[in-house]
């Protein structure tokens, strides 16, 4: 089955972007392209509207549009501009004979300006960059430009957003700074690689453990645990279970992961505690347990279970061996929360702001537990988490957009060569945090 991404841009761009998704084999393309912002967010509910989507791609700027419409399973990027995109500005500059600084940036990161402008031996000074905030208007931007200019006597701005180009047209020359094909074909390649490893994951075995808990039916225990079994047996989206007797409480299944993310709906609600209810008078406990192998499956689902045992009502939980709990779920629609090993804050919410997976911010939490407060540089952070160098400034960056990572200064790790800046995890902080506040 071909991976559907969706890409949201600017009409202008679309060129750009068609010519960088040319060489993904086995992805389609399904694209929204506007002309003025206020577009963007019905453009993609029409696209989430149209069926299956696996994964999008969208800038900052249309992200802060319609990031709260976007399902929390999908696969999304941010794309941003690297500095192999304001290096190519630069010369662009110098292409026309202008001098490279001053000149006055924005949209980019902070610390990808810093890294262009030492490369190429630029005075600090002569550089301002204004990082993106969805907070700030057009007019904002362009005030920023124009003093900056009238105070250094600069000649050019380089800008990301089309409104301000737009804006500051005939007036002052803009040199546009949006990532060129080079640089959305990597990304496109690593969220295509991402939504890949997505169903990968969805096909490992998983265990779910179902337990009758109704103390007053104790001696009749038999005959209800050959009713749930019964109930289990035929239940359609157990049709390629494997299930068996537990104990005299329980049964045990074993299927794909997937199987039972369908069943109870991605994690957030059980139906089958409502029909084990109504049709054998019973209240049922459930625990699903995701891990390396079968008996980490089942010791985590047994967790999990016992867990759901301790709920006033027909309920269940998710334990995988990432550390993440998911639950409690209940026979309907009950809202989605992800909790970290026996935090009982959501994690859902840190997750969505920094763009990442409850999952992902699950794994950050452990390691920053590991570290034990000491700093980690970009590349020891991806080597951890097994993912690429430039995927590990990437999060460091959305964690820092998020106030999840706090810079800790730099270390010299090579004789020759520049100094690596180093971060200090604050996940735990933002998890106690969150939760003083609901107490």
């Amino acid at each position: 089955m071909a991976i559907v991404i969706g890409l949201v841009l600017h009409a202008s761009h679309r060129a750009v972007f068609a010519d960088a998704a040319r060489t993904l084999a086995g992805v389609s393309i399904a694209w929204v392209t506007y002309e003025q912002e206020s577009e963007v967010r019905p453009g993609v509910e029409e696209l989430l509207a149209r069926g299956h989507l696996d994964g999008l791609m969208l800038g900052p700027v249309p992200y802060a549009k319609c990031h709260d419409v976007l399902p929390a399973d999908l696969s999304v990027t941010v794309i941003r501009s690297a500095g192999m995109d304001l290096a190519l500005a630069f010369c662009g500059a110098l292409a026309r004979g202008w001098s490279p600084t001053p000149v006055s940036i924005d949209t980019f990161d902070q610390e990808t300006v810093d890294e262009v402008v030492r490369a190429l031996d630029f005075e600090a000074g002569a550089v301002a960059c204004l990082p993106y905030d969805p907070a700030q208007t057009v007019e904002e931007i362009v005030g920023f430009h124009r003093e900056f200019l009238d105070r250094t006597g600069g000649s050019y701005v380089i800008s990301l957003r089309t409104a301000v180009a737009t804006r500051l047209s005939g007036a002052v020359p803009v040199i546009s700074g949006l990532p060129g094909p080079a640089t959305i074909r990597a990304q496109l390649h690593e969220l295509a690689l991402r939504i890949q490893s997505k169903r990968a994951t969805a096909l490992r075995f998983a265990a779910g453990v179902f337990l009758v808990v109704d103390r007053d039916l104790s001696h009749d225990v038999e005959r209800s645990r050959v009713g749930l079994m019964n109930l289990l047996l035929n239940t359609p989206e157990f049709a390629d279970a494997w299930i068996e007797n537990r104990d005299r409480r329980g049964v045990v299944v074993f299927a794909h992961q997937a199987l039972f993310e369908d069943l109870t709906r991605n994690w957030v609600s059980l139906p089958a505690l409502a029909q084990a209810h109504e049709t054998l008078g019973i209240r049922v406990a459930a625990g699903f347990g995701v891990g390396g192998s079968a008996r980490t499956s089942v010791q985590l689902a047994e967790r999990a279970a016992a867990r759901a045992e301790h709920e006033d009502r027909p309920s269940a939980y998710l334990i995988d061996d990432s550390g993440v709990i998911i639950g409690p779920m209940g026979p309907g629609g009950s809202p989605l929360t992800f909790t970290y090993r026996e935090h009982g804050v959501s994690l859902e919410d840190l997750s969505r702001g920094a763009g990442l997976s409850p999952a992902t911010l699950s794994r950050l939490a452990a390691l920053e537990n590991g570290l034990k407060g000491r700093p980690i540089s970009p590349s020891d952070l991806a080597r951890s988490l097994g993912i690429t160098e430039p995927s590990g400034r990437r999060l460091i960056r959305k964690l820092s957009e998020s106030g999840l990572v706090r810079a800790e200064g730099s270390a010299q790790v090579h004789r020759k060569g520049r100094p690596t800046r180093l971060y200090r995890l604050a996940i735990g902080d933002a998890i106690q945090s969150a939760e003083t506040a609901d107490g």
